[in-house]
């Protein structure tokens, strides 16, 4: 597969912030957390906030409506990504605040007490916490699915526990720290087949893999602009038109309402009833570009590319008797490890010394880091700009810092 080699590497130079103050390379292997920037989304929001702004939804002015017709057409964009319609988005400050949405519509609405609740045990706090906001509102039970021995979400323990009673499964698409990848389609049927609703946290399959969320058969889908190569401040919650027409809003302003009075007041049609006041009008013109910037690349070509990057970096490391590595054999773009007696906090700071970029810690999943019994991990992520350079100094950092520490 030599295409996709090219195209990654010629694209590393559209990136201005993988190079370090000093000019030197960075090994950015941290795109998990947050995706570097191509010059064509920081261009697009430059010229959004720039030449081209004004407000959208309001003016009659000419520039205004230019812009009202950019943020729609981004929202287009956006929700043809992942094989939505426009009418079926909703843009969010992320995906945390787009599972809160979910949790506090459609949860408020729909749950009551002794209702059920399925999660899984490598969840990310953001898709834990809201949940368990809600429950103890409501009165709802959250259960937690266990992981199968390569550290996937195991849907046959899924089946056994799932009721009647559940109302909702709530799932990572990718997990933010093994990188697997669920099976979405049978979480989706063993969901409906209770009566219950199946939602996806996508945000780190959506940059990796092509979505549809029609194929999946979920019936709501969160993502974040920033790990997809666009800005930090929004994302996106997809949702089945007749779910989200049907749920109630939750935050209170202009732009949601139809009517105001103060006998009572009217809503606007979803997905505008839930975006309240002045909505993220820069950002959303840049989430469109990243979409474009990724789209045009093509997302098969990158996740064999980060295949072949994942495949090797696991090799490497296993062949290491003092290495630790989690997660299955075909995780996407995602590998966590341990070096044994070495701190991950240790091991990234000296890392970074030798301008090698990863994660430390528990990665915002602390419920899985007690299932692995571990206090922390390593992680490197890979993004359409990684190569084997990356590699080879993560490797030779580990080297390096096994010898600080007297390891060899």
């Amino acid at each position: 597969m030599n295409a996709p080699a090219t195209i990654i590497r010629d694209l590393r130079g559209e990136f201005p912030g993988l190079s370090t103050a000093e000019g030197k390379q960075w090994h950015y292997l941290d795109t998990a957390a947050t995706a570097q920037k191509p010059r064509a989304v920081i261009d697009a929001m430059a010229r959004a906030m720039g030449e081209d702004y004004a407000t959208v939804h309001r003016g009659v002015y000419a520039r205004s409506a230019e812009m009202t017709q950019a943020f729609e057409n981004a929202r287009r964009t956006v929700a043809q990504f992942i094989g939505g319609r426009e009418e079926e988005l909703v843009f969010t400050r992320g995906a945390t605040e787009a599972i809160n949405l979910v949790a506090n519509t459609w949860g408020r609405a729909n749950l009551k007490a002794g209702d059920r609740i399925l999660l899984s045990q490598l969840e990310h706090h953001s898709n834990i916490v809201p949940w368990q906001m809600i429950a103890a509102v409501t009165g709802a039970v959250i259960d937690v699915c266990p992981l199968t021995a390569d550290h996937q979400i195991d849907l046959d323990a899924a089946e056994a526990m799932l009721t009647e009673r559940h109302k909702l499964v709530a799932l990572a698409h990718v997990s933010n720290v093994l990188g697997s990848v669920l099976d979405a389609p049978r979480a989706a049927a063993l969901a409906h087949k209770v009566g219950a609703m199946l939602l996806l946290d996508g945000c780190q399959s959506a940059p990796h893999m092509p979505v549809d969320v029609a194929a999946l058969d979920c019936d709501f889908y969160v993502f974040s602009a920033h790990k997809l190569y666009g800005p930090t401040g929004i994302g996106a919650l997809w949702a089945r038109a007749e779910i989200l027409g049907a749920m109630p809003p939750w935050e209170g302003g202009g732009a949601m309402i139809d009517r105001v009075t103060f006998a009572g007041t009217t809503y606007a049609p979803a997905p505008q009833r839930f975006e309240a006041g002045t909505p993220a009008i820069t950002e959303a013109i840049a989430f469109g570009a990243a979409v474009d910037y990724v789209s045009a690349i093509g997302l098969g070509a990158m996740h064999t590319r980060e295949a072949a990057l994942v495949a090797r970096l696991r090799r490497e490391l296993t062949a290491m008797n003092d290495v630790t590595v989690f997660g299955p054999e075909d995780s996407a773009g995602i590998v966590s490890f341990m070096v044994d007696d070495i701190h991950p906090h240790d091991l990234g700071t000296i890392l970074d010394e030798a301008n090698v970029a990863i994660r430390a810690g528990h990665h915002c999943a602390q419920p899985l880091m007690d299932y692995l019994g571990v206090p922390a991990t390593a992680r490197a992520s890979f993004g359409l700009y990684s190569s084997d350079a990356d590699i080879d100094a993560l490797i030779a950092g580990i080297a390096r810092t096994r010898r600080i520490f007297g390891k060899g």
